[in-house]
């Protein structure tokens, strides 16, 4: 039977508390997600009314839709990517350092905990990357 443990070459340093912070903010980003969706007809109620006097009120209400719709998206990728990233770091996964950057990057759009977290991620992870043997 097969082993799931990394190799020692394959495995990063444990990072257990940065990979549970990435679960409990890929946990709340899929919250806002749901929120954004279970709120979207009182946001265009309450964008529609500020369109009262505007020239083109259904152009802007067209683009009010999509940038809504892109950040649900956007909310769903971050915390699908967040928790996937957290559960690699936590069982010390190469993949953890990939899926984290990732994360980081798409997480500076959000303050101030994607900042924060992001910011800390791409300072840290990137230090431990592959090493390269002096041939």
């Amino acid at each position: 039977m097969a082993s799931i443990e990394p190799s020692a070459n394959d495995a990063l340093p444990p990072y257990r508390g940065l990979g549970a912070c990435w679960i409990v903010y890929g946990v709340l980003r899929l919250g806002m997600a749901v929120w954004l969706v279970t709120l979207t007809r009182e946001a265009t109620v309450m964008f529609g009314a500020l369109l009262v006097e505007v020239a083109n009120s259904a152009g802007l209400m067209a683009d009010f839709h999509a940038f809504y719709l892109l950040m649900i998206i956007l909310s769903v990728l971050c915390g699908v990517i967040g928790v996937a990233a957290g559960i690699a770091m936590l069982l010390g996964m190469r993949a953890g350092r990939t899926l984290g950057i990732i994360a980081a990057f798409l997480s500076l759009c959000e303050l101030p905990i994607g900042v924060t977290l992001g910011v800390f991620t791409l300072w840290t992870l990137p230090r431990f990357g592959p090493r390269r043997s002096a041939t």
